[in-house]
């Protein structure tokens, strides 16, 4: 099963064993030219398998059984994630929101309360507030900024757009007592958005990963939250952050 779709301003053509990974990106689907190939063979769906398996085992979590078609959504964003490295694009783990044309991408450990906050922001801002992509954006970084990109892989709420805004700022998020916000500096966070970012087994592709990791980490504000999950947390971060 060959289809296209545009993803980040770039077009993906994915041959495919399953019909469930074309469902699932039917909102990127395009005629365009494809500027790159991504394949998937039973041994990719395999070593998904097997690396979702020792996460689960080190969660202990061993109740569930992912299928095949499943798995092949994962290996598709892995070899989507890896092609994207040469266009100056990462995949980065967060939950993305934008207000004003502006986008704020706040980013935790799992389980911390990403997609609870932004959902906080929507209350707090209504209409003013719009998600770009609730698990999995992407990310290009160049000179004059970043810009984070809706994707068809944007959280088991699938909340998200196919749309690209300006990134102003990065907010690492924690639980507190109390709400406040405070800008920090890259050395403070840099090992969270290392954590946070796709990191390649390629050496080369790791390399230039870091490298456009350090241009983000330049080219936007970067703040701490301590956040308790009421409504008010959403109106300190984004006045702090606004």
């Amino acid at each position: 099963m060959i289809r296209r779709y545009k993803i980040a301003d770039k077009v993906a053509e994915i041959n495919s064993i399953y019909e469930q990974v074309h469902n699932y990106c039917a909102d990127y689907q395009t005629d365009e030219k494809a500027d790159y190939y991504v394949s998937i063979t039973q041994a990719d769906i395999d070593f998904e398998r097997k690396k979702s398996d020792r996460e689960r085992a080190l969660e202990g979590n061993t109740d569930v059984d992912y299928s095949d078609s499943y798995l092949e959504q994962l290996a598709v964003y892995r070899k989507i994630a890896e092609k994207m490295i040469d266009y100056n694009t990462i995949l980065f783990h967060g939950s993305v929101i934008a207000v004003d044309g502006e986008a704020y991408l706040f980013t935790a450990k799992s389980g911390t309360g990403k997609s609870t906050h932004t959902r906080l922001w929507r209350k707090y801002l209504g209409k003013k507030a719009v998600m770009v992509n609730d698990d999995k954006p992407l990310l290009k970084i160049t000179e004059e900024g970043v810009t984070a990109y809706g994707t068809p892989y944007n959280g088991k709420h699938r909340l998200g757009a196919d749309i690209s805004v300006p990134l102003k700022a990065i907010c690492v998020l924690t639980r507190a007592e109390y709400n406040y916000i405070i800008p920090v500096s890259r050395g403070e966070v840099y090992h969270m958005l290392v954590q946070q970012t796709y990191r390649p087994a390629d050496i080369m592709l790791m390399q230039k990963t870091l490298s456009l990791l350090d241009k983000l980490a330049d080219n936007v504000m970067l703040y701490r939250l301590g956040c308790n999950m009421d409504i008010s947390a959403a109106k300190v971060a984004y006045e702090g952050m606004r």
